[in-house]
């Protein structure tokens, strides 16, 4: 597999605020970019803010990216300004991991591995916010549920036109006894947020992500599951700006779980952990199999920059799935994300742990795996 070409992206920016100044870094935006932000240009294709954040998405000409720089090296409110990279969700290849050959019958491989099975805990009362293609609104398991739903990609509802998400959703907060078995939900009472910031094509871009993020931690949510970025050559800098956010987003009890990248082919090459999970306060993971080894496909500690955090199952894995098809059996860093996020949920529940108090209790948990670090980061993340 060949390195990854440098990361698309959109032809807008985004800009770091200083958190307590954001008012004066919209006016500082509005002089550099020639628009007004006290004229209802908020939320504009030309300029997007993020309150809760404290970053803005600001598009217009493309020598703006000079000025804001400039801005941005000075004493002002504008701190850090980055291209707006396209993402996708991380689709993993075509690969010879062996199918679960666990018995299935009343809950998923993926359930019994992290100890989902024997745990009492069950998630209610925490709230969940996962990051994706959106929601199948009409799926029969999740009849009587609380989810609230919020669309982020323009001309699309919440509608899950491709099923990553919904499958996503299922693992991380399905029900544990549906009409057919086996049961697939991790957190199976936690209050589920379904934000669609990838489209029915399974792409999307920061701003989107971001304004994902803002809502959540306005509302309250405890987790966020992203299982979505893009792949990065070795040696590529985390976003800066993801970054802060991370660390605003804790700091107000949000912790942020994402998807290492399904960009390896082991053992010939792995690939290093890709955006944005390769920040050091959001949580990567990687993927291992039902014999607990490593998927091929799993992308890794490669270069200093992207850590490995912690391991789920992401090989085989059973869950929901658009209409009419329902269920389906997906493979990827993106299905092993929703059982740390959901692992996450029942450990918020069972402990009140919020922010880095969560993280560590998730990643000191987790069951050491003889493999190495770099791969599994602590390990399998456990039930409470």
């Amino acid at each position: 597999m060949t390195e990854p070409a440098e990361v698309e992206t959109t032809g807008r920016f985004l800009v770091l605020l200083q958190e307590d100044a954001v008012e004066e870094g919209l006016a500082e935006l509005g002089a550099i970019a020639g628009f007004n932000p006290n004229t209802g240009d908020i939320g504009s294709d030309t300029l997007q803010v993020f309150p809760e954040l404290g970053v803005a998405v600001v598009s217009g000409d493309p020598n703006l990216l000079g000025q804001l720089n400039g801005a941005a090296e000075g004493p002002g409110a504008v701190q850090i300004v980055e291209p707006e990279r396209v993402v996708h969700v991380f689709a993993a290849p075509v690969a010879d991991e062996p199918e679960a050959a666990a018995d299935e019958s009343v809950l998923t491989w993926g359930l019994q591995a992290v100890g989902a099975d024997v745990s009492t805990a069950t998630g209610k009362g925490v709230k969940i916010a996962v990051l994706d293609t959106g929601w199948e609104t009409n799926h029969p398991d999740f009849a009587g549920r609380t989810i609230t739903t919020k669309s982020f990609i323009t001309g699309e509802d919440v509608q899950d036109g491709h099923g990553h998400g919904t499958h996503c959703i299922g693992t991380s907060a399905g029900p544990r006894k549906p009409a057919t078995l086996p049961g697939y939900g991790v957190a199976y009472e936690a209050e589920i947020f379904a934000g669609k910031v990838l489209s029915n094509a399974g792409s999307g871009s920061d701003g989107g992500i971001l304004a994902g993020i803002d809502w959540a931690v306005a509302n309250g949510c405890a987790i966020i599951s992203m299982s979505l970025g893009a792949d990065v050559p070795a040696g590529t800098p985390y976003s800066q700006i993801y970054e802060t956010v991370a660390q605003r987003a804790m700091a107000k009890g949000t912790l942020i779980i994402a998807a290492a990248g399904n960009a390896s082919s082991r053992p010939a090459r792995i690939a290093p952990v890709g955006h944005p999970a390769r920040c050091p306060s959001i949580i990567a993971v990687a993927a291992i199999d039902v014999n607990r080894a490593i998927a091929s496909f799993s992308s890794g500690s490669a270069d200093k920059i992207g850590q490995i955090d912690v391991c789920a199952p992401g090989v085989d894995v059973y869950s929901s799935f658009k209409l009419p098809q329902k269920y389906s059996r997906l493979r990827g860093t993106s299905m092993a994300t929703p059982h740390v996020a959901g692992v996450a949920v029942l450990i918020a529940e069972r402990t009140g742990a919020r922010g880095f108090e969560l993280w560590a209790r998730l990643a000191g948990t987790a069951l050491r795996l003889p493999l190495p670090s770099t791969d599994i980061g602590t390990g399998l993340v456990q039930a409470p």
